[in-house]
Parts: C-alpha cells; sequence; structure tokens
C-alpha cells in the first residue's frame, strides 16, 4: 500500500461520517477518530489510554451496558443499533445508536465501535427505562435475598453455639453420676473379699443410675418426637393420684434444694386420655425445671383445675423468673437460662422441648409465664377434658415371685457380660433358672442342648443378629413353643415390627424392667406349656 493510500485511508478513520471507537475488553479506550472526539468535546488524548468506555456513560446506560450489551457480545459477538445516551465532555447527553463487533486483533481481544447521533429518541427513552426498572427491581431484591441470607446465618450461628452448649453440658451431667459410681467402686475393690454394700452404697448407686436413665430417656424421647416416631398409649386416668405421685417423687429434690412444693388438687377426678408414663415425665419435667431454677426458700405449687373444657395442670414457683426476651425461645431445644449454668444444677436444655412435644401428642397445649427476673414463672399445660368412663377397673399390681414358684427356666443372650450378669440374677431372685450365653452361636447350641422355656435375646450380638438367632430358633422342633424375648436400645413401631416378623412374642427396651418381664412372661409361659 502506497502512502497516498494510508493517508487516505488514515483520513477516512478520521472524518467518517460516524464515530468510531476501539476498546479492550476491560472497557479502556485504545482508540477514537475525530468525529467521535468531537461530537464527545474531547481531545484524542483525553480519550486514548485515560477513559474507559462506560466512563462515557450515564449510570443508566452503565446498567444496561453490564446487564445487555456485554452479554451479547460475549455470547454472539456483535451489538446492532443499540440507542444509548452518552456523556458529552461538559456533562449532557447525546443521543446515540451503537453498533459493536468484538474480534481479535493482533492476540488481542477488542471491541470495534461504531456510533451515530440519534434523532428519535423514543425507543431508546422506553428500553432505557425498562432496563433501569429491572435493574432497581433486581436490586431490591437481591439486597432483600442478601437480608433472609445473614438472618438465615445468624440463626444457624446462634444453633450452632446452641449445640455446642448442649454438648458441653451433656458431657457434664454424665460425668455427674459417672463420678460417684466410679469412686463407689474403688471402694468397693479396696474393701476386698465378699464385702456387702450397705444400705446408703445402695441408694447412691440407685439414684446414679436412676440419673443415668433419665438423660438417656430424655435424649432419645427428644430425638424420637422430632422425627415422629414416638407411641402414645392413651387411656382414661384420673389426674389426681397421678399428680399426687409425681409431686411426692419431686419432694425429696426440693427439700435438698431448701425449697418447698405444694399441691393444689381439686377433690373430684379430673379425667383425660392421656399416656400414664409420658404425662408422669411431663409434670416431673416441670417441676424438675422449678426445683432447677430456684434459689433456697422458695415455693413451688403444683395445681389441677377443670376450666373451659380442659384439664389445666399449672407449676408455679417464686424461682429467678424468665427474663421477656426468652419466653418465646424457653421450648426451642437446647435453651437454658444463663443463670443456670451458674449453678451446680446444669441440665441438658432439652427438658422443656421434651414437654412441649409431648403435650402436643396428647392434643394438648403449654405455655410459659413470667412477669420478669426475678419474680418467678408459671408453666400452664391444657390437656382436653373428658367425660368419666362407665367402669373404671381396680388395677392390680402383680406379686412379685409368680414363675419363681414353678423354676421356669430362661437363656440370657449378651455379648454385654455385666448386663447379662445383673438381669440374670434379677431373674433367679424371682424364681427362674437361669444360663447365661455372650454369642448367638454359643446360645444357640445350649438351648438344642436344654430346650429352655423362654429366652431373653440382645438384637446386637457380635456373630449373628438377634433377629438371625430367633429365626434359626424357629426353625427347630424344640424352638417352636419357646417365648422369645427381643431386648434392644430401639423401641420404634418399626423395630418392634421386626421382631415379631423374626419371630420374637415380647419386646422390651433397654434398660430392662426385670418386674415387668417376669410379669409378662407369667402371662405367656403357661399357655405354652
Amino acid at each position: 500500500m502506497t502512502d497516498a493510500w494510508r493517508a487516505a485511508a488514515a483520513d477516512l478513520w478520521e472524518q467518517a461520517p460516524c464515530g468510531l471507537l476501539v476498546a479492550g475488553t476491560d472497557g479502556m479506550v485504545l482508540r477514537a477518530n475525530a468525529t467521535m472526539c468531537r461530537w464527545l468535546g474531547y481531545a484524542p488524548a483525553e480519550l486514548v489510554g485515560v477513559r474507559k468506555f462506560p466512563e462515557l456513560m450515564p449510570m443508566g446506560a452503565r446498567v444496561f451496558l453490564q446487564t445487555h450489551w456485554t452479554p451479547l457480545l460475549q455470547i454472539q459477538g456483535s451489538v446492532s443499533e443499540v440507542q444509548l445516551d452518552l456523556l458529552h465532555r461538559q456533562g449532557h447527553r447525546v443521543p446515540m445508536i451503537l453498533n459493536a463487533i468484538r474480534r481479535e486483533r493482533d492476540g488481542r481481544m477488542q471491541d470495534e465501535i461504531a456510533v451515530l447521533i440519534a434523532t428519535d429518541r423514543k425507543l431508546y427513552e422506553r428500553e432505557l427505562l425498562a432496563a433501569r426498572a429491572k435493574s432497581e427491581a433486581v436490586a431490591i431484591d437481591l439486597e432483600q435475598a442478601q437480608l433472609k441470607l445473614r438472618q438465615s446465618n445468624d440463626a444457624l450461628f446462634a444453633e450452632q453455639r446452641r449445640k455446642d452448649e448442649f454438648l458441653a453440658t451433656l458431657a457434664h451431667e454424665l460425668r455427674n453420676p459417672l463420678a460417684p459410681l466410679s469412686n463407689l467402686v474403688e471402694v468397693i475393690r479396696l474393701r476386698g473379699g465378699d464385702a456387702r454394700l450397705s444400705e446408703r452404697e445402695l441408694q447412691v448407686l440407685s439414684r446414679q443410675v436412676a440419673q443415668m436413665a433419665r438423660l438417656v430417656d430424655d435424649l432419645m424421647n427428644i430425638s424420637r418426637i422430632s422425627l415422629g416416631r414416638i407411641d402414645l398409649r392413651l387411656e382414661p386416668a384420673d389426674l389426681a393420684p397421678l399428680l399426687k405421685y409425681v409431686a411426692e417423687e419431686a419432694f425429696p429434690s426440693a427439700q435438698a434444694a431448701g425449697l418447698t412444693i405444694r399441691t393444689e388438687l381439686p377433690a373430684a377426678p379430673l379425667w383425660a386420655n392421656i399416656d400414664r408414663a409420658r404425662l408422669t415425665q411431663v409434670v416431673a419435667n416441670l417441676l424438675n425445671n422449678s426445683v432447677k431454677y430456684s434459689l433456697p426458700g422458695a415455693h413451688i405449687v403444683l395445681r389441677a383445675t377443670a376450666a373451659d373444657g380442659a384439664v389445666v395442670i399449672e407449676v408455679s414457683d417464686t424461682g429467678i423468673g424468665i427474663p421477656p426476651d426468652q419466653l418465646t425461645q424457653i421450648f426451642n431445644m437446647f435453651s437454658q437460662l444463663t443463670p443456670a449454668l451458674e449453678r451446680s444444677q446444669g441440665g441438658l436444655g432439652i427438658g422443656l422441648a421434651l414437654v412441649k412435644g409431648l403435650v402436643a401428642l396428647h392434643g394438648g397445649t403449654v405455655e410459659a409465664h413470667s412477669e420478669g427476673t426475678g419474680k418467678g414463672s408459671r408453666f400452664t399445660v391444657r390437656l382436653p377434658l373428658i367425660a368419666p368412663p362407665p367402669s373404671v377397673a381396680r388395677e392390680t399390681v402383680p406379686t412379685l415371685l409368680g414363675l419363681g414358684e414353678s423354676g421356669a427356666t430362661v437363656v440370657i443372650v449378651d455379648d454385654n457380660a455385666d448386663a447379662a450378669e445383673v438381669l440374670g440374677m434379677a431373674m433367679e431372685m424371682l424364681g427362674y433358672r437361669v444360663t447365661v450365653a455372650h454369642s448367638a452361636l454359643d446360645a444357640f447350641r445350649l438351648m438344642a442342648a436344654s430346650a429352655p422355656q423362654a429366652a431373653v435375646l440382645d438384637i446386637g450380638l457380635p456373630d449373628l443378629n438377634g433377629y438371625q438367632l430367633a429365626q434359626m430358633i424357629r426353625g427347630e422342633p424344640w424352638g417352636a413353643a419357646m417365648v422369645l424375648v427381643a431386648a434392644t436400645g430401639w423401641g420404634q413401631e418399626s423395630d418392634k415390627r421386626a421382631a415379631r416378623d423374626a419371630g420374637f412374642d415380647l419386646h422390651f427396651t433397654k434398660p430392662l424392667d426385670f418386674i415387668e418381664l417376669d410379669k409378662q412372661l407369667r402371662s405367656v409361659l403357661p399357655k405354652r406349656g
């Protein structure tokens, strides 16, 4: 190309009847012709390598550039007939129609833009206003989404903190009964020989084991409620005797803490459809909660009335009270009042959550009331009131020794040697003839040789599980009439169904209540004889 042609081409670029501009993908102006500079009032040196293309636009056009222009260039490599305002150096807007192509030059991607001054702005204004409205709506939505995200993060952080506190508290609560148990074991070991436990030592063992069982039961129950796997055994019952019993059980702990408990129960029966064990747990947890959050000298009242078709059970105290901001959270999982952490009582922070879940399963409600810190608290449970049943069967208490007189033979199968030995001793005290095995195959050989009348099988055995062992027993002539009892740490309905399907007659959740086991064995064994 001759010098004349080069000069002509350069003149054509500079004096083209449209503005021409080349920008890098980062927006930096790499080249601008004289027409573009003249229309915008800039000298070339004020644009090239100094300003970016978006800086030549008002705010609305910049938004359009980000939401429409740039994506189109990235996707299809060109943009055609876009109406936008560009800013004159003196600040006023110049309406333009723009066309652009993105291509590679000398190994570098760049945007080549041609600009014409627009005369009809209506379409452009509509597009710009729509784009601005859309961008503002998107900005509002984004702000709201960010707010919700922050709130969710705060809630998750608070939940994680409560769980961390719960785990720390759980470790503390489990150590409390373990410490005296461990110490008592050492005392017994130091005595040596066949030294018997004193009544005081037996009481220590009983209290601490009961505490451990209560902790585990609370954990299991709250898990079952959250999973919807807890079953109630509802029956009509007069609540007054049950409430009196629960209050009597709470008296020792209250007296030890320097507190008094008073009951206000009506003379007339209060009938409701309840699971006795679960409602006992509800009221006991409320009384224990009042004991835990009261200082020496405080008074606790358990009262019950009938009002508006409901049984109303109230547990009130003159304890430390509940701050107003915690009244709505007191029934949440892992929730504890801070002052309790400063006292020796501790607690897992799941007692009131368990109360709420169990009351809801009874078709009732529970509420917390307090005038504030230092002004005591009141918990109110409402259950549907029912009419007295036509007749109330007299409850009979089973005698301690039943089958013991006939010396029924029982095999206990458990890989936990201590658990098997203790249960075996209890069954022998009831008069059974007991043999113990610690694996499924050993138990099968033992039963094949002796053909016992009953067997208590742990489900989690080291070689075969209890279900498999039960099926093997049922497959033998000597095992067809044997009473099989499943002993497991799982008590959901699905576990009971699995036990029935495997051939078990009875299902017990650990720790076994050997008095109840004796009662049920006595009801089944004579029929098998």
